[in-house]
């Protein structure tokens, strides 16, 4: 692994300048050089950990690392039986990433507890900043590693894993110091949870549309992701001819087109192949194998189970016309999460008096909160982002929404206090 030089961190003046540059900071830990990726348990994240587990007590927190690699810090309330508000995000990210989608959310939470400890407010419950481990699934091809775990769902099957060098999700969380033995014991399950409230760049333009600085999430759209593979017979380029290739690369182009034919005939289906291969992916070689990444979304559940239902009849069908076999292998099935009503009117009662835009938006995209909401009521807030630009690195905020954002979260928290 190859983990860039930090820059050291610079003293701002505002605490939405601080957050800015610490999340800039963050995004120079990563694996390759010259681009921000950091997967789950990786030397990168064990790196994400320590930085911003030093901020953590910087603010005042007590700090850990659960079995399952999530970053978690406690701000303990006055009295212990008043239960815990837990705020944050993800600090992994996607291969190529840009600075803000995850961090935003943690550091912008570490932020309302120092700001609250500097103003001498001491909360009735604890707040609990996590930072969880894994939510992209760049590294397995699974989502909410992390925040499954701490919401009691992990299923122990998904510790077999394997990514492109072969490494067991097990082996990978035990080379970086958690537990896989140990995770269910990473469950809040029978604790006195408040409800969980993350911070993240809104990943689309329609904050910037409506000219608004920050937006309250309605509902997180529900994501199938599957892994398709189609294995024919390998052979010489040069050879074998035409007419008698199986040839694997052939069929998963072919379904690439059918995804995206399925994307564009269903209204608000978005259907996507992010990742190719071809094996053994050699240039004089017929390929024998092919592998494509799916991941369908709808915020309605039947819709999104249709459309993937008849693109695996249609992947059946590909593989039936060219002599090839298929495999499919489900990676993720997320129903869309509807936010809890009074944390989301609570949020969007804040946003109003302080005289901005009412802004209400469904999310595309996933987020730890589909996992969360198993576990306890759920909110989001949503940041202006330029360009409505993510999963990129000139993905880009402005200090003045993220002050919004801080201002927002922590008179949030402040009335959530006071009942």
């Amino acid at each position: 692994m190859v983990l860039q030089h930090l820059p050291r961190e610079l003293t701002t003046p505002t605490p939405a300048e601080r957050v800015v540059e610490r999340c800039r900071v963050l995004a120079a830990v990563s694996e390759e050089p010259a681009r921000l990726t950091r997967r789950f348990a990786t030397p990168a994240m064990q790196q994400a950990n320590a930085l911003v587990g030093g901020w953590m007590a910087g603010a005042g927190m007590s700090v850990r690392t659960d079995a399952a690699g999530n970053l978690v810090g406690r701000a303990d309330g006055a009295d212990p039986a008043a239960g815990t508000l837990l705020l944050g995000s993800h600090l992994d990210t996607v291969r190529d990433a840009g600075a803000f989608d995850g961090p935003l959310g943690v550091l912008s939470a570490v932020a309302c507890v120092a700001a609250l400890r500097d103003a001498g407010v001491l909360l009735p419950f604890a707040v609990e900043v996590l930072g969880f481990s894994d939510e992209e699934g760049l590294r397995f091809g699974t989502a909410y590693l992390g925040s499954r775990a701490v919401a009691g769902t992990f299923d122990a099957a998904l510790l077999e894993l394997t990514d492109d060098d072969g490494i067991t999700a097990r082996d990978a969380l035990a080379g970086f110091g958690g537990d896989p033995a140990g995770v269910p014991g990473a469950s809040r399950r029978g604790e006195r949870i408040l409800g969980y409230v993350e911070v993240h760049i809104e990943q689309g333009p329609v904050l910037e549309e409506r000219d608004a600085p920050v937006g309250v999430v309605t509902a997180i759209a529900g994501a199938t992701r599957a892994e398709v593979r189609f294995t024919g017979v390998a052979g010489h380029a040069g050879t074998v001819p035409m007419a008698s290739r199986h040839d694997a690369a052939c069929a998963v182009a072919e379904f690439v087109l059918a995804v995206e034919a399925a994307g564009r005939q269903t209204e608000g289906l978005v259907a996507t192949v992010g990742r190719l291969s071809a094996l053994p992916g050699a240039p004089n070689v017929v390929p024998g194998g092919a592998v494509a990444s799916l991941d369908v979304r709808h915020a309605e559940d039947a819709v999104r189970d249709g459309a993937v239902a008849r693109l695996r009849a249609e992947a059946r069908d590909i593989a039936a016309g060219r002599g090839l076999r298929l495999d499919w292998s489900p990676r993720l099935d997320s129903a869309a999460v509807a936010v809890d009503p009074e944390l989301t009117a609570r949020l969007a009662r804040v946003v109003s008096a302080r005289g901005l835009p009412d802004v209400r938006l469904a999310s595309g995209a996933g987020h730890d909160g589909v996992a969360l909401s198993e576990l306890c009521p759920i909110a989001m807030l949503f940041v202006r982002c330029a360009g409505g630009l993510s999963h990129h690195p000139d993905e880009s905020v402005a200090v003045a929404d993220v002050a919004v954002a801080l201002d927002v979260l922590r008179d949030f928290v402040v009335g959530l206090a006071a009942g």
